[in-house]
């Protein structure tokens, strides 16, 4: 880590951080990551188990004179959502992520940082190391592939964990305590044909747009942030109708719980409106800057001549995808009634050309109420089906009811309070967290959930807010000296 006048503290929890972002940990290849978490509890001598899906739980006894305690579970996830910027060399699958301090923000060089949720393994593992704190009996979590949904915690099955209290360490925001989360699901649209040769005197272009704030699909949708997809299939929408535009080919957006960055295509339209197409191009860019003047600072817009395509999509599937991505709902769509939180929303995460003949549109709905969500996900797959595309919703992934009684909420309140003068914030949050699975396999579990400030999570502009994770430090270590 580069260093700067700001101290990393507590210093325990960083070095453990440092360690876990040399273990590369990507979604749904944490191999390394068991592996590594697993010698690590082993070299302490704790009991250290994984269950079939790959899930770790090193368990921790009570500090002497705390054995009558409740037995308390910190949960975080260990895989972290893999963006980089294009122009960045980088390997998720071999390469640390390399770290610097950049004020009171911690950051990584052109990638996520991997705080989301690489912050609270450290807390867990500092916890875990340290002889001197005092707690009761402890069990310390890590679930696998939380960020491509939630499937280790899907597949951990009821007994593997034995608390009655559970405190996840994968919120975003100090001094808000998360009582509930929404649940979720993705509906997949796939487009097939048969390639067609490019129509006689076209002319090729290469669109892109860039540089876009992107975030959270979840957290951050009600930002007022741009999502590049929908810009670019409005200026697709638009050369249709003036020009005849002909997609060739397609690669925008990236994971499905990320508010795209970036969108790519290529497409072919009548060489006498290729001026047209400039123009157009130009004028477009300009309006999308002045809608997004105060969220979108940095977006780029590029139209570069491309070489002569020997296919495009034919003229009709070209006409029903672009209509439906016009078309297709993107955003938040409702609030809740009773207090400011999203409470349904969809983000049109990606569009890609798999293999020649084949289109794919990943798209992902959130909501607090299930019938919301459910309706949602028919919206959506409304307008792929009236395309003609075959629509596939997934299975998704449940939502986290407040607990009014809670007595981990009540410990929790009281010493942030105790700790730094002030109520803390109780909220639900508009995103998936593993609370909500928890939930259904273990009926009566104790949760809240809380984290330090992180920003821009999901994108290469992810940062934690460096005081507020010796904040959460402590408040926890109060809370678990309390239970």
């Amino acid at each position: 880590m580069q260093q700067s006048n700001i101290e990393l503290q507590p210093a325990s929890v960083f070095e453990m951080f440092r360690r876990i972002n040399a273990v590369p940990r990507p979604s749904k290849h944490e191999e390394r990551m068991i592996d590594f978490l697993t010698d690590f509890g082993r070299s302490l001598g704790l009991e250290t188990l994984v269950d079939d899906t790959g899930n770790v739980l090193i368990r921790k006894p009570a500090s002497r004179g705390m054995e009558d305690r409740p037995t308390v579970i910190l949960q975080s996830h260990m895989d972290m959502v893999c963006e980089k910027n294009g122009d960045v060399a980088f390997d998720f699958m071999h390469d640390a992520i390399e770290t610097y301090v950049d004020g009171e923000w911690l950051r990584a060089r052109g990638t996520t940082l991997g705080a989301d949720d690489g912050i609270g393994c450290a807390m867990e593992m500092a916890i875990l190391a340290d002889d001197s704190l005092v707690h009761g009996p402890l069990e310390c979590v890590f679930t696998r592939d939380e960020e491509t949904g939630l499937t280790g915690a899907e597949g951990m099955k009821p007994g593997f964990m034995t608390g009655s209290i559970l405190i996840n360490l994968d919120s975003e925001d100090e001094g808000e305590l998360f009582v509930s989360c929404a649940g979720g699901c993705g509906t997949y649209a796939d487009f097939r044909f048969t390639p067609e040769a490019a129509p006689e005197g076209s002319f090729f272009l290469r669109l892109r747009i860039k540089g876009l704030t992107g975030g959270h699909s979840g957290d951050d949708i009600d930002k007022g942030r741009a999502n590049a997809n929908k810009l670019l299939a409005r200026y697709l929408y638009d050369g249709m109708k003036a020009w005849g535009l002909r997609l060739c080919d397609i690669q925008a957006g990236g994971l499905h719980n990320a508010i795209p960055r970036e969108a790519e295509c290529v497409v072919c339209i009548p060489a006498k409106y290729k001026e047209d197409a400039r123009v157009r191009w130009n004028v477009f860019a300009a309006e999308c800057q002045e809608e997004y003047a105060v969220t979108e600072r940095a977006m780029e817009f590029v139209l570069e001549s491309e070489e002569a395509q020997p296919t495009v999509v034919p003229a009709d599937v070209s006409c029903r995808l672009l209509t439906a991505l016009q078309a297709v709902d993107n955003g938040v769509y409702a609030m809740c009634q009773d207090i400011d939180l999203v409470e349904t929303s969809s983000n049109l995460a990606s569009i890609r050309q798999v293999e020649a003949g084949h289109i794919r549109i990943v798209t992902s709905q959130r909501s607090s109420i299930l019938s919301a969500r459910h309706n949602m996900s028919h919206t959506v797959a409304a307008a792929f089906e009236l395309a003609g595309a075959e629509v596939q919703i997934g299975d998704g992934y449940p939502g986290w009811a407040m607990n009014p009684k809670s007595e981990i909420l009540r410990v929790a309140r009281e010493q942030y309070v105790r700790l730094f003068g002030k109520e803390p914030v109780v909220r639900g949050i508009h995103a998936g967290l593993e609370c909500g699975l928890f939930s259904e396999k273990y009926p009566g579990l104790d949760m809240v959930s809380f984290g330090p400030t992180l920003r821009g999570v999901h994108s290469p502009e992810e940062r934690l807010l460096i005081p507020t994770v010796d904040m959460v430090w402590r408040h926890l270590l109060a809370i678990l000296e309390n239970v």
